[in-house]
């Protein structure tokens, strides 16, 4: 499955289903950025059971806003709709399997879990 371009209109929709979902922020004026897309192209070749989205912080000012992108490239994985990963700059592809690998292996009972309890003491 090759990436697909996400926008404000259909972010949400992307990302809160079941499965994992890997977001890349960029720009094209973005050199760093530039260099990344073959590794990320790559990958959501490699692993067409995964959604792998782009969005355009230049076309998309709005939705980097709401993400506090600050730096681009940023990435993010998204499983079962809760961000689990958050992290500007650039990956090997090595780096990318591997995070590829921890998002497909996580525990997300555990995640949940902690979750909770972070609310949980948020509101105490």
């Amino acid at each position: 499955m090759a990436t697909r371009n996400l926008t404000q209109s259909d972010f949400s929709e992307a990302v809160s289903g079941g499965g994992i979902v890997f977001v890349d922020f960029w720009a094209a004026w973005c050199g760093p950025c530039r260099a990344f897309a073959p590794t990320f192209e790559r990958a959501s070749e490699q692993h067409p059971d995964i959604v792998f989205g782009k969005v355009d912080t230049e076309a998309e000012q709005r939705l980097a806003a709401e993400f506090r992108i600050t730096s681009i490239p940023t990435l993010m994985v998204f499983r079962d709709g809760i961000m689990v990963y958050a992290q500007p700059g650039v990956l090997a592809p090595q780096q990318l399997d591997q995070l590829i690998r921890g998002a497909r292996d996580l525990d997300m009972e555990d995640v949940r879990r902690q979750l909770a309890e972070r609310e949980a003491q948020a509101a105490s």
